[in-house]
């Protein structure tokens, strides 16, 4: 695409030459001459001013230098993203059937246009909806059902009476339908307990590679519809993540949580059990949740809280050196002027 297609398609306003080639996408420090890029704010100005990329797409208020031309719209993420979106269209879909490897039950149920990979097990009773695509390696266990249009990355494992809905994307080593950690100290040795809920998942849901997903002690599991979930998390058993909530890479969340609509968790954050995260909250970085929040508003910190706070104690811990001097110098005078009244 030639840049002013670019700048039409995102609904930009193209500083530059309109006629120069786009041929790929590419981040900011590592763009060539014939890449597409973007600003994700003011910290990348540095690198923009030193970018070899064609253009860059920018937020309509920036002036930074930079030598290339510009893109100007009003969110350059969103741009980038409908730009790329057009650029790197998604690979096609395998094409369907069962390879000659997997094996799949006889009464197992598979939608029209379904692919299954190599080595790809499908239990008993289990269903798998129109144009689903499952990898190489996957598992689905017996009585387990996915919707339609979805795509199982290879080495995804779905256990028993797991019900995933449509459009569903979910990456390799991801495990749904785990057992949650159910224990009893029984006579100084730990006794299991039966973990015989299940995990329901519900429309256009992405999971990241290695997510774990706990079954409900009893009853379900829940993560609602939209819900968009990052590499190496880990949601115990019985909690219910509303819809569209998103969580970073690392989140932890124990178990009966219940967390509310478009909540956010930034990276390594978590959440304590049997506490309840209401609607529109965000959770910051390594943000620790011990009691529940009703929400909306930004927590961070540990135990969490709201974000101004934390802030203002941070800072104040940073200059705790200073204020410890302080204090040792009044300390001093003080001593020194009751040395000589004594005196």
């Amino acid at each position: 695409m030639t840049l002013a297609e670019i700048a039409q398609l995102v609904g930009g306003t193209l500083e530059g030459d309109g006629r120069l080639p786009i041929d790929g996408l590419s981040g900011v420090r590592e763009a060539g001459p014939r890449d597409l890029s973007f600003l994700a704010g003011p910290r990348y100005a540095a690198a923009a001013a030193r970018t070899r990329a064609a253009a860059l797409v920018v937020d309509r208020s920036w002036r930074g230098a930079c030598a290339c031309a510009l893109i100007r719209v009003d969110d350059p993420e969103k741009a980038f993203m409908r730009a790329a979106a057009k650029l790197a269209p998604p690979p096609p879909a395998p094409p369907p059937g069962v390879h000659p490897s997997a094996v799949v039950a006889p009464d197992a149920r598979l939608g029209t246009g379904v692919s299954v990979g190599p080595l790809c097990v499908i239990e008993s009773g289990a269903r798998v909806g129109d144009r689903s695509a499952i990898g190489a390696g996957c598992y689905i266990g017996r009585d387990a059902a996915l919707g339609r249009d979805g795509l199982l990355y290879p080495h995804v494992t779905v256990r028993e009476r797991v019900t995933i809905g449509d459009r569903a994307i979910i990456h390799s080593g991801a495990v749904i339908g785990s057992d949650g950690f159910g224990y009893v100290l029984e006579e100084g040795a730990w006794k299991k307990i039966p973990q015989i809920g299940v995990v329901t998942v519900g429309d256009d849901v992405e999971i990241g590679a290695n997510v774990t997903v706990d079954r409900a002690r009893f009853g379900r599991t829940v993560i609602g519809n939209g819900v968009k979930i990052d590499n190496l998390v880990q949601i115990a058993h019985n909690v219910v993540v509303g819809d569209h909530t998103a969580m970073a890479a690392q989140v932890g969340i124990a178990g009966s949580t219940l967390i509310g609509k478009r909540a956010q968790f930034g990276g390594q954050s978590g959440a304590a059990g049997h506490i309840e995260i209401g609607d529109g909250v965000v959770v910051a970085g390594r943000g620790g949740v011990t009691k529940s929040i009703p929400g909306p508003g930004i927590v961070s910190g540990f135990p969490a809280m709201p974000h101004d706070r934390a802030r203002r104690l941070q800072a104040h811990i940073g200059r705790l050196p200073e204020l410890k001097k302080a204090v040792e110098e009044i300390a001093r005078r003080l001593a020194e002027l009751e040395r000589r009244s004594g005196a």
